[in-house]
């Protein structure tokens, strides 16, 4: 064994005990992170427009710090985009995290100093919480793939700009430097397409042991290795042991993405987000990702069902129930406050405290009330495949069409498979089946003649490789929405349509 797989291992012990400290009492650990953050901005503009020094408990909190969302900040991160200081978290971030919203344009997270030990040691002890529990420590002597935007950082009124895998490629840990791919300059290459090739002529000849990305570009870098030399990636990568992942639901590519590899690999689900890393899976054998509730983030969580209510509830983590979607709201060190990231979560541990990402806040399809989810389109997907095992998904989105040329109002499914089902009209009506039985309104609608079945609608190859080249959003940290409710990504792929 090398010597960062012997060292790891006291290391994931130590961590290990750390991490049950703070998650035997969540709620201990939560309140402390609030009153830090309080007191630490309490002589920002901020904090003193929100009479922080007023604070002494929760309920303080909440009547002085509204919900807002990107949008409902701008009057605060727009000076600090402007160079100025002491804004919404004592000095200056030391980067902005450059996302694109739906509606705000270009989003300028800021990431602090306070707030980088988030984003890499929570990253850094995920890979540590596997080691402990499994003993396996030897993919850290490999090569390391973390497929990423270009670490590429602009200037924005003297603070450093980029995407969070940019930003965080910076602050990679030494020992892990030596053996990390690809090189620095490939992963400047902004094309995703030529930077693919490149990763691939330098990873061929490597004994790479953990390859880390979102999955359907994981997904497209297998697909090129095995074209170009027509072999599995078991084949090419024979000690590959390890996937880590985040940003999307596995469960859609588990299957085509494993048939690539040509056997079975351990895998580890993350929870990055710009504004903070937020879980990780911690163990291989319980459901959810492990909360993170000692990093400097304090948690609140707002019953997706009320959240578009004028006074919805604002929970804390002792409060809130297993099974029940709640949208996430964080007040963090790197000053953001009462903010709404858009992403929803379910509980399904409480000892510790473990959740599911269950999807976006604004991304459902509700054309007449129905409110179909992501976590619901999803699971419908999945136990439909597992009826029709031979099939294998590419990628997939859902949009309503209130006005077909005939017939009453449908939910179409856009479809891009590797491998079809046998019979696409009865995986059809199983997946209509399926999703009737996760979400009673859908059912009522359709038992009702208010909407007909769904509808499967075959794509061709590299449909939605296209759709996202054409956005200018090929690979990287990009993600294709699940579902809308609109019809704006399904006029995109009628081209694409078999």
């Amino acid at each position: 064994m090398g010597f960062r797989s012997v060292l790891s291992k006291p290391f994931a012990a130590y961590v290990h005990h750390q991490t049950l400290q703070w998650s035997r009492q969540p709620a201990k650990y939560q309140h402390k992170t609030l009153q830090y953050l309080v007191e630490k901005a309490a002589g920002t503009v901020f904090g003193k427009d929100h009479s922080f020094d007023t604070i002494q408990h929760y309920d303080d909190f909440k009547r002085n710090v509204p919900i807002r969302d990107y949008e409902q900040l701008k009057p605060w991160i727009e000076p600090l985009v402007k160079g100025e200081e002491n804004i919404l978290w004592p000095g200056r971030p030391e980067y902005f995290s450059k996302t694109s919203g739906t509606t705000s344009g270009i989003k300028y997270i800021p990431v602090t100093k306070d707030s980088i030990p988030n984003h890499i040691h929570s990253a850094r002890n995920a890979l540590l919480s596997y080691v402990h529990e499994t003993g396996r420590a030897k993919f850290l002597d490999g090569k390391l793939i973390f497929l990423s935007g270009s670490p590429t950082l602009t200037d924005t009124a003297g603070i450093k700009t980029g995407r969070l895998s940019g930003i965080v490629n910076h602050h990679v840990p030494a020992y892990l430097r030596t053996n990390q791919m690809p090189s620095y300059e490939t992963n400047c290459i902004e094309d995703w397409e030529a930077k693919l090739e490149k990763v691939i002529d330098e990873t061929l000849a490597e004994d790479m042991t953990l390859i880390s990305g979102i999955p359907p570009w994981v997904q497209m870098y297998f697909d090129r290795i095995t074209e170009r030399i027509g072999k599995k990636v078991k084949e090419v990568f024979p000690n590959f042991s390890l996937f880590v992942y985040g940003g999307v639901n596995f469960e859609p590519y588990r299957a085509k993405l494993f048939e690539s590899i040509g056997k079975q690999v351990d895998s580890i689900e993350t929870y990055p987000a710009s504004e903070g890393f937020i879980a990780y899976q911690d163990t291989q054998t319980e459901e959810g990702l492990l909360l993170l509730l000692n990093s400097g983030i304090f948690f609140e969580f707002i019953p997706a069902e009320e959240y578009f209510n004028e006074n919805p509830r604002r929970l804390l983590i002792e409060e809130v129930e297993l099974g029940v979607n709640y949208a996430l709201v964080i007040n963090n060190n790197a000053g953001l406050w009462g903010y709404s990231i858009g992403d929803t979560v379910k509980f399904v541990s409480k000892d510790p405290y473990r959740v599911l990402v269950t999807g976006r806040i604004k991304h459902f399809i509700s054309a007449f009330g129905e409110h179909v989810i992501g976590e619901e389109v999803e699971k419908a997907m999945k136990y439909s495949c597992e009826k029709f095992p031979e099939t294998e998904l590419v990628e997939f989105t859902v949009a309503p069409n209130v006005t077909p040329g005939t017939g009453l109002p449908l939910h179409e499914w856009y479809v891009e498979f590797a491998n079809p089902p046998h019979d696409l009209r009865a995986f059809e009506k199983e997946l209509d089946l399926q999703l009737r039985k996760l979400n009673i309104y859908y059912d009522d609608l359709v038992s009702g003649s208010i909407l007909r079945n769904l509808e499967v609608i075959p794509l061709r190859k590299n449909a939605f490789i296209s759709y996202m080249k054409s956005l200018g959003k090929l690979g990287g940290q990009n993600k294709v929405p699940r579902l809308s409710n609109d019809r704006k990504i399904a006029k995109e792929l009628q081209s694409s349509i078999q």
